[in-house]
């Protein structure tokens, strides 16, 4: 080899080594079978659209006679639970001097 012939294959060898870096094994696989391997985005939303309401019941849950019901119990329940202090006022509230 002469000088000029020298530094050429040099090139050419470190040419050789850096496009082999880039090259990848493909046997077997090919772009096509990628796509086709990949999971199928789901069709369906596990949340209900805005426009898509469940149907109304047909009976309501409680009649109108047994919510009043329900509302003085609990309201007689609440007073009769908090506690009056000295001047009458219910705890929490402030009471004018």
């Amino acid at each position: 080899m002469d000088k000029r012939t020298a530094p050429l294959a040099t090139a050419a060898f470190l040419l050789g080594l850096s496009l082999g870096g880039c090259a990848t094994s493909t046997a077997g696989t090919s772009l096509m079978d990628a796509r086709a391997e990949a999971p199928a985005p789901p069709k369906t939303s596990v949340y209900l659209p805005v426009e898509d309401l469940p149907p109304r019941p047909e009976k309501p849950a409680m009649t109108a006679d047994e919510l009043s019901k329900l509302k003085k119990e609990l309201t007689a329940a609440r007073d009769q639970q908090a506690p009056k202090g000295k001047s009458g006022a219910v705890a929490g509230q402030p009471v004018k001097p």
